[in-house]
């Protein structure tokens, strides 16, 4: 559902299921009263695994992934303009930076919308696509903004992961009996200092809707390796560092992606 007032994100990732994880709880709490969403993937996801073999076939593991992206977006209740740069999986830091930047500064001039959220310098989980695609975005979106005419780039936002959280993680694996997750390690994620979020949007409202957008993405056997208890803590909070503008020292944390802007 969409109005003449309806807000608008766009979000800058890397792979299918990287847009679910990061910013689905937060559309799915405006979903009924108007959001706006446009998706930008740099890869289809290719090098992914394959949880369960009839699924798909590294040939075709792509376009499964490309429609379970869209799958994980009609659970929220929204059609997002997705566009799918298909970049190769595991090379985004070694596509062409300008035509990169390029691209993503026109699908965002032509969207024009209030906020952006992207990866920030961690990565989340220091996947160098994930980098890549969010100095990319960052770059775009000051591009955009230039071009825009005053016209929407309101925020930038980085999603990222409180320390704070991820060592309430770590203690629920160890009372479980399970070796907590090692940051220093590919693919696991990176905490950012709690000082640094800027945004952190309650997401149990509609926790069940972003559970369910998740397990679309049947090729990757999304949570079945977390522990079930860590569920609702895992997908209940959207975290954002405020990219920009800046975030004034000693601000409150905003409880939603929109928060002020029809104020300022």
């Amino acid at each position: 559902m969409t109005t003449a007032a309806a807000k608008r994100l766009a979000a800058v990732f890397a792979h299918p299921d990287d847009d679910t994880y990061g910013v689905s709880g937060s559309v799915a709490l405006h979903a009924s009263s108007g959001i706006e969403v446009t998706v930008v993937l740099a890869t289809s996801g290719e090098a992914g695994g394959i949880a369960d073999p009839s699924l798909a076939t590294p040939e075709t593991l792509a376009a499964v992934r490309e429609a379970e992206d869209r799958a994980s977006w009609a659970e929220i209740g929204v059609t997002p303009a997705i566009h799918f740069l298909r970049y190769p999986d595991g090379g985004v830091a070694d596509a062409p930076r300008a035509e990169l930047v390029a691209r993503v500064t026109e699908v965002l001039v032509a969207a024009a919308p209030d906020v952006v959220v992207t990866f920030g310098p961690d990565g989340v989980t220091a996947h160098a696509d994930h980098i890549a695609i969010g100095e990319a975005a960052t770059e775009a979106f000051h591009a955009a903004r230039a071009r825009a005419h005053g016209r929407g780039f309101r925020r930038l936002l980085y999603n990222a992961l409180p320390q704070s959280r991820l060592d309430r993680w770590s203690k629920v694996m160890r009372e479980r009996g399970t070796e907590p997750m090692d940051p220093t390690q590919p693919f696991v994620p990176r905490g950012v200092a709690d000082a640094k979020i800027g945004v952190v949007a309650n997401c149990r409202p509609v926790y069940e809707r972003k559970l369910e957008a998740m397990r679309r993405h049947k090729t990757q056997g999304e949570l079945e390796s977390v522990p079930f208890e860590l569920w609702p803590e895992i997908l209940g909070e959207e975290a954002f560092v405020l990219a920009w503008p800046e975030r004034p020292q000693g601000a409150l944390v905003l409880v939603d992606l929109f928060e002020g802007l029809a104020d300022s």
